[in-house]
């Protein structure tokens, strides 16, 4: 089940053995599998983003606050 939430501070991902990319401030659309956790959003030029990152990484995001899971 998708899961609405806001980018608050610097979050990064890591496409495969590149440099970490920024994701965006903003909101962001979150899918979550046991070991994952998928993320959606659109820049501010329209272009879209998409990225799965560990889940470990996620939930330390929204512990920092970095994430704000929507209610």
């Amino acid at each position: 089940m998708t899961q609405h939430a806001t980018v608050t501070a610097r979050v990064t991902y890591r496409p495969g053995d590149g440099a970490p990319l920024v994701i965006p401030k903003g909101p962001v659309e979150v899918d979550l599998a046991p070991d994952s956790a998928t993320l959606s959003w659109t820049a501010d030029n329209g272009a879209a983003g998409l990225t799965a990152i560990p889940l470990t990484q996620f939930k330390k995001y929204v512990q920092d606050k970095k994430i704000r899971l929507d209610s």
